[in-house]
């Protein structure tokens, strides 16, 4: 028998699944570390995947 697999997960459209970035704040401390701060994508909260259409639509499946 064939083996099925698995469809590729969507990729959220917003941040192309580069999900969470760090930005720098501009500046050092005074150790001379970089300051940063996480930052999630809006669209999918930091799973860089996306809902299927009809999941955000509410359908019955």
């Amino acid at each position: 028998m064939a083996q099925h697999t698995p469809p590729a997960p969507r990729i959220c459209p917003a941040c192309d699944g580069f999900a969470t970035v760090a930005v720098t704040l501009g500046g050092r401390d005074r150790h001379g570390h970089l300051r940063t701060i996480t930052v999630h994508c809006p669209a999918c909260h930091g799973t860089g995947t996306a809902l299927a259409r009809r999941a955000r639509e509410g359908a019955r499946a």
